[in-house]
């Protein structure tokens, strides 16, 4: 029986032993386990506290960089802050021209419509190859409050005119801007925009006869655009003006205000508008013309008095889900109305009273078909409307016509600093005569030139 319970004694003594010795396996797989975790995390803590030391390294580069520049800029225009520093934007617009046309230019008016000679030689077409307005820009923000720019412009007649030469606010509270100078007035919606950006080579019949092709003004000007989500701004303007339909001034004072209003906004993603109203008021004095009188006899003849021309404006522009780039069309149209009061000089001998009212209107659309590619059609019509010469209606021709003309463009733009643009029109502005004409014109932008409005 003793024999018997000798193995089931070592048998039960060697169960706690064995179980020790799993304990012990478990516990240095744990501590094994832990050791490598830790080193791990180690290696983490270690690299994260590097990526965090190159961090504060160059967030102190930064903030020394902008120390420097903050300094740079308190510092008087004398300071030495870098060569480059205070260099103009320059920008270049090169335009040439072939003209064809069926009817001797040289004889151009604009029947009913008394243009002086200055402005009827600045509309007045050409035939064959020509220089068309070519401009040279410079431009740059004065300093943190004032904006400057100048353009020139040369002349198919080799002549170089200031088209603009300006200073214009830049940080001025409540949506308001002062700009001061020469500029292109913000009546209507063709005139402050520059030849080159114009749809058509020429401007339309409207503005030829009753702005000589566009307006511009020594002066003042002040705009509000209001705190709105629709686009409303206001403008005023005060200036000399020297140019048709006013005349140059010996006197003190104004010779030429505006008012304008414009209204825009979009509706949904795809289609957006502007719309505004005009008015320009001028004094001429002893503004001359050419013409001819009632026995077909050449008279030179002069008016003094006041000009007030109203203009209403409409643009819509649609472009599937605001992008440009592949297809987009432009309607445009305009209105303009003047109203003239005031003394008319017949031949330089006999004074009378005077005063007309006439009228005109262009609608105008474009079409971007393709890449790179428009096509626009231009309607434009003039209406002599009431002319009243006073003692001197006998003597005075009062046609009853309505000049008019047709327009067809087609433009490729392989991209926005080039342009080749052919055009075809049917010009009738001259009673009788029937100008079939064809242009062809390239457009070439170099240099840093800004964005166009809209």
């Amino acid at each position: 029986m003793k024999v018997r319970c000798i193995p089931l004694l070592v048998a039960l003594t060697a169960i706690p032993v064995a179980a020790s010795a799993a304990d012990d396996a478990d516990l240095r797989a744990l501590r094994d386990e832990v050791a490598r975790m830790r080193q791990t995390y180690e290696k983490r803590i270690d690299a994260l506290e590097q990526r965090l030391a190159q961090a504060e390294s160059k967030a102190a580069a930064a903030e020394s960089v902008a120390a420097k520049a903050e300094t740079a800029a308190a510092l008087p225009p004398t300071a030495p802050v870098g060569a480059n520093a205070f260099n103009p934007n320059i920008s270049l617009i090169l335009s040439g021209l072939y003209s064809n046309l069926s009817s001797d230019p040289a004889g151009y008016r604009i029947t009913g419509f008394h243009l002086p000679s200055g402005a009827l030689a600045d509309i007045r077409p050409q035939r064959g190859f020509s220089l068309t307005e070519s401009e040279l820009g410079i431009s740059a923000n004065v300093d943190q409050l004032f904006y400057g720019a100048m353009n020139f412009a040369v002349h198919p007649d080799n002549t170089v005119s200031t088209e603009e030469a300006f200073v214009q606010t830049t940080s001025l509270p409540q949506g308001l801007t002062v700009k001061a100078g020469r500029y292109f007035s913000g009546i209507g919606y063709l005139n402050e925009q520059h030849a080159h950006a114009w749809d058509f080579i020429d401007a339309p019949l409207p503005y030829q006869a009753f702005l000589g092709g566009q307006f511009n003004n020594d002066g003042v000007q002040l705009r509000w655009l209001a705190p709105t989500d629709t686009y409303l701004e206001i403008g005023a303007e005060l200036g000399r003006g020297a140019n048709y339909p006013g005349t140059g001034r010996n006197k003190n004072g104004s010779g030429a205000s505006a008012i304008f209003a414009h209204l825009g906004g979009d509706v949904g993603a795809s289609n957006n508008w502007r719309a505004g109203l005009s008015l320009l008021t001028t004094s001429p004095q002893d503004r001359q013309w050419d013409d001819i009188d009632a026995v077909d006899a050449p008279i030179t003849n002069s008016f003094t008095g006041s000009s007030k021309l109203w203009i209403a404006d409409a643009v819509w522009k649609w472009a599937p889900n605001g992008n440009t780039n592949n297809t987009n069309f432009k309607l445009q149209g305009e209105y303009l109305r003047r109203i003239e009061d005031g003394t008319l000089v017949y031949n330089s001998a006999a004074a009378g009273s005077y005063s007309a009212t006439q009228s005109g209107w262009y609608v105008q659309g474009i079409y971007q078909f393709a890449p790179y590619w428009r096509v626009g059609l231009r309607t434009e019509r003039l209406d002599t409307g009431t002319v009243d010469y006073g003692v001197n209606n006998a003597s005075l021709l009062r046609p009853d016509y309505a000049p008019a003309r047709n327009a067809l463009m087609l433009d490729f733009n392989p991209s926005e600093f080039s342009r080749l643009r052919l055009q075809l029109a049917q010009d009738k502005s001259r009673q009788g005569v029937t100008d079939n004409q064809l242009f062809l014109q390239y457009q070439m932008s170099l240099g840093a030139h800004g964005a166009h409005k809209f």
